[in-house]
């Protein structure tokens, strides 16, 4: 596949008007180096800064190391291999690790386009049939197993009593086809590639869910990190909304990228961007307002509310030995370099 990417005069605009900051950042002295960590799911921010390569523009330049799972990139946390890291619910057991770290945005929100996927010849309709399920896939310890546990809980069946199979939703093709499974909780973007292939998402996280869902895709930094480099928070934020704005400007740079990174076909990536992107992704200022869903400056709700619950759930279904104590995820969130970076840039 040729990888050489347009950019429309529109982002090229975009570029020039971004230019005199990272040229005052590059200024400052060379690139900062850093040791990026993310697991293979659908950063497309963080692809679509790759690919143009908006790192380098904004004066970084990371190396990402890529992990099948969350247990070796919370190894290269705790052993402080990894300086930067872009995950999902993984975060949460590197909290309940006491492996410190500072939340610095949201950079998906997996929740829109996560959901309950079904073999069509199946009893299960909707998440209200759930009970009716003989075998679900949910992977244990993720945002799956976490929305499996809510969804029985709001219809009233006991979550002890559903026959859960530990399987990832990179596998789930293969188990629906050996009737291994009739319904699973799939995240994106197997979701709608699933459902390209003839199994559908009978309910969307959004259906069975709180505002906003359980599932956030945060971007954090270690602590002794940023104190050591403060200006890494400012520059990582100054990537995202360069990348977000690029994608609101040509949406085919986040198909593109999904193409790329994740060799999915143009039409999943695109119907995956469609359930997630550009308006349902928390914009920073439902991350600074107290009253969003997507709030990083409330203690009870919000993030850190997300988070608390998540915690539960996990531990609820033996997946973490007790929940994250509230203070310890207040700790972790810090809306701080946010919100100096959307006062220093207004518009």
């Amino acid at each position: 596949m040729n990888r050489t990417r347009t950019i429309t005069s529109a982002f090229a605009a975009l570029l020039l008007a971004a230019a005199p900051q990272a040229a005052r950042s590059q200024q400052a002295g060379p690139p900062l180096e850093f040791n990026y960590g993310i697991p293979n799911a659908d950063h497309a921010t963080v692809f679509v800064a790759q690919d143009l390569n908006l790192f380098e523009k904004a004066g970084l330049k990371p190396k990402f190391f890529y992990f099948q799972s969350g247990a070796p990139l919370l190894a290269g946390l705790k052993s402080e291999s990894l300086d930067v890291v872009t995950a999902g619910l993984a975060l949460t057991f590197a909290l309940g690790q006491d492996i410190p770290l500072k939340f610095l945005f949201w950079e998906a929100n997996n929740a829109a386009a996560e959901g309950l996927v079904v073999d069509p010849q199946g009893a299960v309709k909707s998440y209200q049939d759930i009970g009716k399920a003989k075998k679900i896939g949910a992977a244990s310890g993720t945002c799956a197993q976490v929305a499996l546990y809510l969804m029985a809980k709001k219809v009233g069946v006991d979550y002890a009593k559903l026959d859960v199979v530990n399987i990832p939703a990179p596998l789930f093709r293969n188990s629906f086809l050996s009737h291994s499974i009739d319904a699973g909780i799939s995240w994106p973007p197997y979701s709608l590639q699933l459902q390209s292939e003839g199994f559908p998402v009978a309910s969307f996280d959004d259906d069975y869910l709180e505002p906003g869902g359980v599932c956030p895709g945060l971007t954090g930094v270690r602590p002794a990190f940023v104190a050591a480099h403060p200006e890494i928070a400012e520059r990582l934020i100054t990537v995202e909304a360069m990348a977000r704005e690029a994608m609101r400007k040509n949406p085919q740079v986040g198909v593109d990228a999904f193409v790329k990174h994740l060799g999915v076909t143009p039409e999943v990536a695109k119907a995956t961007l469609d359930r997630e992107c550009c308006g349902r992704v928390p914009s920073f200022a439902d991350q600074l307002d107290p009253a969003s869903p997507f709030s990083m400056t409330s203690k009870d709700h919000g993030l850190v509310g997300k988070l608390f619950l998540a915690s539960q759930v996990l531990a609820a279904t033996k997946a973490i030995p007790e929940p994250i104590p509230l203070d310890n995820i207040r700790a972790a969130v810090d809306p701080t370099y946010l919100q100096k970076y959307v006062n220093s840039h207004p518009n």
